[in-house]
């Protein structure tokens, strides 16, 4: 099965979630850990943001905290213009309404105790959307049509389930309270390849239908290419690029968001694309110093790097790097029609 061309979705316009300069830093027995370190991005209503980099980037920090599941350091965090960078329990409960998360693994994310109608269903009886047990089981049935569960499996258990249909009950239990935003964590990288494309189309779908705003954490830059508008790609807790999605991929700018596009694999036996690979020490996250955090690995870095961090600054219209000597390493493309 193929993933199907990402549609143009709803123009609307209206920026829905705002993160500036949000920090997560976790006491560890070494020092400081830097998670998450500035980070700045808006997302509009009805669209996708791809985050993506390597394990350890900060990338599901970034989704948790977003999400109050950790607090952040520093920064702040817009949701349809309101600030909830702190909130109460009471509007941290309001908010969950309208923000959830689907997440990596499809089988620990859930109960395995409980019956997938149970699952589906929970957020439902937490926020008492239902007023009858027939219509409880009436939403819980169209959920499961929704994302093609059968109704057969009502009664069922995740085990004895497949890793495709888990992860259709984690989106459907997600749908649940009807959500703007959800923070989709890798939902895909567990499955095998074939369930991949039917859930990467599943969710295109239900974004179409229902105006879902999605932030698409993954390591999979083949994948993020079909869902997202635009792509923020971390290293080690910072963006080192920000770009629509069609320009990211037609010219990267900073030297490690081109590394990673080179590892895309193409599926032809007379083309290989040049493998960029990268060398030199990955620099420690804990008590971090004031350098570009690229710079042990990167073949363009001078003295000034290893001493002054850069700033992610805009060098084409919507095309944000980090990185002090962008113009130079890319010919002076970077700074056309700026």
């Amino acid at each position: 099965m193929m993933i199907r061309p990402k549609g143009g979705g709803k123009k609307m316009g209206h920026t829905l979630l705002e993160v500036r300069d949000l920090k997560k830093h976790f006491k560890v027995k070494s020092g400081i850990l830097h998670a998450v370190d500035g980070v700045s991005f808006t997302v509009e209503e009805g669209k996708t943001i791809g985050i993506v980099g390597e394990s350890g980037c900060g990338k599901s920090t970034l989704g948790r905290v977003i999400l109050h599941l950790h607090e952040r350091t520093d920064g702040q965090i817009f949701f349809n213009g309101e600030d909830i960078s702190d909130v109460s329990h009471s509007k941290l409960q309001e908010l969950r309404s309208d923000m959830q998360m689907i997440f990596q693994d499809p089988f620990s994310s859930i109960n395995p105790r409980k019956t997938v109608s149970s699952i589906i269903g929970e957020p439902m009886k937490i926020y008492h959307t239902c007023s009858s047990k027939a219509e409880y089981r009436e939403k819980v049935l169209d959920l499961m049509n929704t994302v093609g569960l059968e109704s057969r499996v009502y009664n069922d258990f995740p085990h004895e389930l497949d890793g495709g249909k888990r992860q259709r009950i984690g989106i459907a239990r997600a749908l649940a309270i009807e959500p703007k935003f959800i923070i989709c964590d890798e939902p895909v990288s567990a499955l095998d390849v074939s369930i991949q494309a039917q859930i990467l189309n599943l969710m295109m779908d239900l974004q179409e239908a229902r105006g879902l705003t999605y932030m698409f954490i993954t390591h999979d830059l083949s994948v993020v290419k079909h869902i997202s508008n635009d792509i923020c790609v971390m290293y080690l807790g910072t963006a080192v690029e920000k770009s629509p999605t069609n320009e990211l991929f037609q010219m990267p700018l900073h030297p490690y968001t081109k590394a990673l596009l080179s590892a895309i694999p193409i599926p032809s036996l007379h083309h290989r694309r040049k493998r960029i690979i990268l060398k030199g020490e990955i620099t420690s996250p804990v008590n971090l110093k004031k350098a570009c955090r690229f710079a042990p690995r990167c073949v363009y870095a001078t003295d000034r790097c290893h001493c002054e961090e850069p700033e992610l600054r805009e060098v084409r219209p919507g095309h944000f790097v980090q990185c002090h000597y962008v113009e130079e390493i890319n010919c002076g493309a970077a700074s056309q029609d700026r």
